[in-house]
């Protein structure tokens, strides 16, 4: 694992930048379908837990402009959270195996997604950079964007949504090799603590060929902009 800590300028706006570039993460990802709890809560009291958060806040859930906000919480709920009811998996069983032997690097830039962050529940908001090299047959490009919403549409930590996303995929397509890369700003340092409103965090998930094979790595690093990045000197090993 190579873990790298840079300040640099990029335009006319300075951004720090965490980038975690992890080729070596131990074990397989848990199950694609996440634990589900004994009960899940009515939608009453749902929206009761909400009304409780807008009184311990300080505000009067009763007043005009806050007594429909329950219910419009329960709504946005089930649309930030919809990961819960769907198998990522699921996504990728059809695939086309007419390819006429193409066996290069198909890649997808900048999927962008919204997720939460199981710590706050605040919101993260970034980009994913899929790569794979298929052996004998591919998936449809839309599936790598809606196996990335999948996994966004639950609490999150973005090292967790990089790691699945590539275990995933390797899993059920079993190419020769699967490179991720996830940027994400997260609301908990930009909105309170720290306050660090340029702060990017940037982690990958490397395996197979693009573990293995330093120049496979690079060739996708190039192509999402990375590998510029770290030979103009911006980041330091």
């Amino acid at each position: 694992m190579i873990d790298l800590i840079t300040d640099y300028g990029s335009g006319d706006v300075g951004m720090n930048k965490l980038v975690k570039i992890n080729n070596g993460i131990s074990g397989r990802a848990s199950a694609s379908k996440p634990a589900q709890s004994a009960k899940r809560p009515t939608r009453a009291e749902a929206e009761q837990a909400v009304n409780t958060l807008i009184r311990w806040a300080g505000d009067d859930p009763d007043r005009e402009g806050l007594i429909e906000t329950p219910a419009r919480v329960a709504r946005a709920y089930e649309q930030w959270f919809a990961g819960y009811g769907e198998d990522p998996e699921e996504f990728l069983q059809r695939t086309f195996e007419e390819v006429a032997g193409y066996d290069e690097m198909v890649l997808l830039r900048d999927i962008r997604f919204v997720s939460h962050c199981e710590h706050h529940m605040a919101p993260i908001m970034g980009r994913a950079h899929i790569g794979y090299l298929p052996q004998n047959r591919v998936v449809g490009i839309s599936k790598l964007a809606r196996l990335v919403d999948v996994y966004a549409k639950r609490l999150q930590i973005q090292e967790r949504i990089t790691a699945e996303i590539a275990n995933t995929l390797e899993r059920v397509l079993r190419p020769q090799g699967v490179a991720v890369v996830v940027e994400g700003t997260h609301g908990c340092m930009t909105s309170r603590g720290v306050h660090q409103r340029e702060a990017t965090m940037v982690t990958s998930r490397m395996l197979g060929a693009f573990r293995d094979q330093p120049e496979t790595r690079q060739e996708f690093l190039s192509a999402i902009d990375l590998r510029g990045t770290m030979r103009s000197g911006m980041l330091t090993v």
